[in-house]
């Protein structure tokens, strides 16, 4: 099969398009022909990694991913013998996270249970694209607003609402939570951010938002560039600072909750280009300039395209 091999950490030409061995099941495992997959900020991450932090890493049991791809979307393939909750046809998607081997491939194999990856059904409206972009950004949205203690009519700020986690970050708190929200993003993105659900947009190129005086409910920092003391100056008082530094966990919960606001039309994922296989080099080295709007998709197979 092919599959996209990491061959070292390094800058993006690290990467390399290969023929692999296709894997084979356990008597646990899935089989998944991968149809769409995605190339996320944590990808970009993972493969810059300094050699030093990652020999830190591997001591706590992290492993180096020789494929990348965090998330996927496919139809199951084959199954080992033990499991019980998918079978094959079925229109699946989730995440490799934990695992050494990705979703930039043909074909991927995960556990049909998992301390850290997620595993579940397809939202039955979704196309492929859209399926492998909604995991890792919504899971993340979803369990930092989870934290917030969130009322109806609260404001609430997201400081980079037009990347993958704040676009969900905006619908969610919005659909779900039915916030007032502020957006901040710059002057290209302002109808985006607009068009999902921010009842106002801030453009950070024109506006500095800690001298208009305005305080909010939940600042919610989706790309990590705010500190605590940033932060403080923008809350009303007992307001609550989220921010995508701190830890999350992918829950299968959070994945059927992520497929359940799709399926009512309440979450779609924001999708900016699509690379091929033969084009990881140049996904990520887009995604690493920090400008992509919501998620980059990469498109395995024709049916995974947008």
């Amino acid at each position: 099969m092919k599959a996209v091999v990491c061959k070292k950490y390094g800058p993006p030409d690290v990467l390399e398009l290969r023929e692999v061995q296709k894997p084979i099941p356990g008597d646990k495992e899935i089989l998944i022909k991968v149809h769409a997959a995605t190339v996320t900020r944590g990808d970009v991450i993972l493969r810059k990694l300094h050699p030093l932090l990652a020999v830190l890493l591997s001591v706590f049991g992290v492993k180096k991913m020789k494929i990348p791809g965090v998330e996927f979307a496919g139809d199951v393939e084959e199954i080992g013998k033990d499991v019980t909750q998918f079978k094959v046809g079925d229109k699946v998607f989730g995440t490799t996270t934990g695992l050494r081997f990705g979703a930039n491939a043909e074909y991927v194999c995960v556990p049909e249970k998992s301390k850290q990856g997620v595993l579940g059904l397809m939202p039955a409206n979704a196309t492929y694209a859209e399926a492998a972009a909604l995991p890792v950004g919504g899971m993340t949205a979803l369990y930092i607003l989870e934290n917030a203690d969130l009322q109806a009519g609260d404001k609430v700020l997201v400081y980079g609402a037009s990347g993958s986690v704040g676009t969900f970050a905006v619908q969610i708190a919005k659909q779900v939570y039915d916030a007032a929200i502020t957006g901040i993003c710059s002057t290209r993105n302002l109808e985006l951010v607009r068009s999902i659900g921010a009842d106002q947009v801030i453009d950070y190129t024109e506006q500095d938002i800690h001298e208009d005086g305005i305080t909010y409910d939940v600042v919610f920092d989706a790309v990590g560039k705010l500190t605590a003391s940033e932060a403080k100056t923008l809350l009303s008082e007992n307001g609550s600072f989220l921010t995508v530094k701190k830890p999350t966990r992918e829950t299968l919960e959070n994945l059927s909750a992520l497929k359940s606001l799709f399926e009512a039309g309440k979450l779609k994922p924001v999708i900016d280009r699509s690379f091929l296989l033969e084009e990881i080099v140049e996904a990520h080295r887009y995604v690493e300039t920090g400008r992509k709007r919501g998620n980059v998709v990469v498109p395995v197979t024709e049916r995974g395209g947008l």
